[in-house]
């Protein structure tokens, strides 16, 4: 039976015909990081597959104000009611069929069917009323021209969104949020490093403990520049160095997210983000959801090969093109 230990060394192996040295060993150091830290016990053991799908709602619905959870009879009936209205093949025009705007029919979704342990009624739990706090005019007008891009004519794959294109996935963050699939991430720990390897689009982000300044700040990435640090037995990542690509919600480049994980018990892994961002948001605010312990592995994601949406709309726009 093969293992994921296994499977790191054969991508060592893979990858050795291709690089060497000190870039060899640095990607094996972080493939092979189960075994490296196998004794290692307690709250700071992170390591594992972890699966964070929730029908929580991001932010809390009218319908519920001043209630931030439900009681566990309640909580069974809304996350029924939750998952009946996103299902999307429950959908009906009034023709009675399915409409075609659900992209899949709802085998394809795995967005659980709980609220978790805590029944909160929002991811959102600063600002207190579960809700995201006021835009800046400034995101809103980022926002306004961002919708127009997408809603325009596409004759090249700059013309549609990041996750239309397969360079970011849309719950792998960061921050990380549940959302319709593939809601599953490793993270893979050293003494000096910690990896989160998320299931969407199987991007890695490797983050050092050690003290290291962030880049540069005319230095932008696509997931930003990550710091980790302990505080006691919560491990805390501070990501800035954002692109203006990209968005959380509406943020802006300048956005510095610091992200905790805490480990609850064996099979429970807190995980809370803090977005700051003051020219897109009137205040910080803060979402926090509880991650589950799986014994299932994370598989590759194949967006790029599957994304025939894309290799239609380019065929159609060079077809558009013709005399």
């Amino acid at each position: 039976m093969r293992t994921r230990t296994d499977g790191a060394r054969s991508v060592v192996r893979m990858v050795s015909g291709l690089i060497a040295g000190p870039v060899l060993a640095a990607v094996a150091a972080v493939l092979i990081a189960p075994d490296v830290a196998v004794g290692q016990t307690g709250p700071r053991d992170l390591q594992g597959v972890w699966d964070f799908r929730s029908v929580v709602p991001f932010e809390r619905p009218d319908e519920l104000v001043g209630k931030d959870t439900l009681t566990p009879e309640e909580a069974a009936a809304f996350a029924q009611e939750r998952v009946d209205a996103l299902n999307v093949d429950l959908r009906r025009d009034e023709n009675g069929r399915v409409p075609l705007s659900g992209g899949y029919n709802n085998f394809w979704y795995d967005r659980g069917n709980s609220l978790g342990d805590e029944r909160r009624t929002s991811l959102v739990v600063d600002p207190p009323d579960g809700k995201l706090p006021a835009r800046t005019e400034a995101a809103r007008a980022r926002g306004a021209a961002r919708g127009a891009l997408l809603g325009r004519d596409a004759f090249g794959p700059e013309d549609r969104g990041a996750f239309e294109r397969c360079i970011l996935g849309f719950n792998s963050g960061p921050p990380m949020n549940p959302s319709a699939y593939n809601n599953n991430m490793q993270l893979f720990q050293t003494d000096n490093h910690i990896v989160i390897l998320n299931e969407m689009v199987h991007d890695s982000r490797i983050i050092p403990l050690d003290g290291s300044a962030h880049l540069p700040g005319d230095v932008r990435q696509w997931m930003g520049d990550s710091r980790g640090r302990w505080d006691g037995d919560t491990l805390v990542v501070e990501t800035r160095n954002f692109t203006g690509k990209t968005s959380v919600r509406g943020s802006g480049p300048e956005m510095r997210l610091v992200e905790r994980f805490t480990r609850a018990d064996a099979d429970t892994l807190v995980y809370e983000y803090t977005v700051s961002d003051p020219a897109s948001f009137a205040q910080p605010w803060s979402v926090r959801t509880a991650m589950r312990k799986s014994d299932a592995q994370v598989y590759e994601y194949a967006c790029h090969e599957g994304n025939y949406g894309m290799q239609n709309l380019l065929v159609a726009a060079r077809g558009a093109e013709q005399p």
